[in-house]
Formats: structure tokens, sequence, C-alpha cells
């Protein structure tokens, strides 16, 4: 995602999504519930535990699977410091960015899911990540609302 385009972007989803603050990543936000942090475009998010909450960390270091963001960065943070604690939702994308990591998460005890074929735009990663046994169940689009929102 280039630089620019995440912060419009945010703002645009906060339009439509009425029951969620979504905003653009900053170093040391706090996750918290109801808030959606996208990763800022040309940075690497990860997400840290400091004592007894979670936070973000952004890091300018080179692509990872062709990506910056990656979402397999995201989800190696998210499997090293969030483990049974985490959630790992894949959607719809071309290649396999996340399918490996989404494994680890899983393997770490996290809750994982991923987009359905008849729902996916383009069923690459989703179909990765079935393909490595990473995903918990496969949902389509319109189910992960009512999903994320039974697991606050």
């Amino acid at each position: 995602m280039p630089v620019g385009f995440t912060e419009s972007f945010a703002q645009r989803l906060n339009t439509v999504l009425p029951n969620s603050n979504v905003k653009e990543a900053k170093e040391g936000d706090k996750l918290l519930p109801g808030q959606i942090l996208i990763a800022p475009g040309n940075l690497h998010m990860e997400v840290v535990k400091t004592g007894f909450m979670y936070m973000i960390a952004l890091k300018d270091y080179p692509k990872v699977s062709s990506h910056k963001p990656s979402v397999d960065v995201l989800f190696a943070s998210m499997a090293k410091n969030v483990k049974s604690n985490g959630v790992g939702i894949l959607l719809t994308g071309m290649g396999e960015d996340g399918a490996k990591k989404l494994l680890a998460m899983k393997e770490a005890g996290a809750k994982t899911y991923a987009q359905d074929e008849a729902t996916s735009i383009v069923y690459g990663m989703p179909k990765k990540a079935v393909e490595y046994g990473a995903v918990l169940k496969n949902l389509p689009l319109l189910a992960f609302a009512e999903l994320i929102n039974e697991l606050r």
C-alpha cells in the first residue's frame, strides 16, 4: 500500500463502520476493543507486548514476501507475542503473503480464519492458508463482522 493511501482508506472505512474506530496505526498505539488499525504505507507493522498491553511497533526494513507492509510480519509478531490470545483473519488476495505465518499463529494457539472461495475476488492467499492447514474455519466475507463481534 502506498504512503498516503492508508490514512485516507482508514478515514473512508470509519464512515462505513459505525461501531468501530478505524485509523492508520502509529508507533506505540495500544490495541483496544472496537479499534481497527491499518498498517501505514511503506512500513511493516508488528504487535508487541508491554506489561499487560499489546502495542504497535512500526518497522522500516525491506519488503517481505514482496510486500511492505507485509501481513507475514504482522502475523509472525502475533504468533510470537500474542499467542493464544490472537485472532488471525486472511482475506482475498493474490499470492501467499500471510499463509505460512497464519499457520504459525494457529500453532501458537491463536484462532485462525480465512475468507471462503465463493466470496473471494482472488482466492490466492486464503487458498494457500487452507493448503498449509493454517485455517480453523473458512467463512464468507460478510460473516467476519459477526465473528469479530462475538470474539470481543
